[in-house]
């Protein structure tokens, strides 16, 4: 079963624009992405992202969009079925 992630990502001042754009074209190999959203409030991006476990979720998020220009904190959240 596939792990879903939701990456809160806070960008540098004026940078949310081009971080959306760069998200959209992520290509890793440990994970598929799901959506790419800009948003307004205390985040700017919201990345929605699958794996097929956690390390490789990991991955994605420290070698693919942490290097991305930019970002400057990310928050992960992680789906789970409840009951």
């Amino acid at each position: 079963m596939a792990i879903r992630g939701y990456v809160l990502i806070e960008t540098e001042v004026g940078s949310a624009r081009a971080v959306g754009d760069a998200m959209q074209g992520l290509k890793h190999p440990d994970a598929h992405l799901v959506s790419v959203d800009t948003v307004t409030g205390p985040y700017d991006v919201i990345v929605q992202l699958e794996a097929d476990d956690l390390d490789r979720l990991g991955n994605c998020i420290t070698d693919g969009i942490q290097a991305v220009p930019g970002v400057k904190r990310t928050t992960t959240c992680l789906a789970v079925r409840l009951g």
